[in-house]
């Protein structure tokens, strides 16, 4: 007989959050995000399809902060997702599986995307040549 008081398996509860672990979901959510933002580009594309009105009723809604907020998040996504995904071909070519290396690599990713969305932002608001 089974005893019905203990789980039939570990719940998330019993194991600490690990590097990879952590990695890996945020991987898996922007990758998510990055379909909301190419529904959002779609969107915007229509928009200046359909005319002055409708380009600038679009316009009106990304250049608020809120939108410029959503546009932030959408390049930090981006980038985080293509840097987590270059990092998972070294993975499957067979590097980067030391203990050492996956919390280097991890650290790099993190670093990086936060990096390359600031750098971009900046880019495209004219601030880069200020650095």
């Amino acid at each position: 007989m089974q005893d019905d008081s203990k789980p039939l398996s570990p719940h998330l509860q019993v194991y600490r959050p690990q590097v990879t672990s952590v990695l890996s979901i945020t991987h898996r959510l922007t990758g998510m995000i990055l379909v909301l933002a190419a529904m959002l580009l779609t969107y915007w594309l229509t928009a200046a399809a359909y005319g002055p009105e409708a380009f600038s009723r679009a316009q009106v809604v990304l250049e608020s902060w809120p939108g410029r907020l959503v546009l932030f998040g959408f390049t930090w996504s981006l980038f985080y997702h293509l840097l987590n995904g270059l990092r998972h071909l070294g993975w499957d070519m067979g590097w980067g599986f030391e203990l050492v290396k996956l919390r280097i690599t991890g650290a790099i990713v993190v670093a990086s995307s936060v990096a390359l969305t600031f750098l971009s932002w900046m880019w495209a608001y004219g601030h880069v040549d200020k650095l």
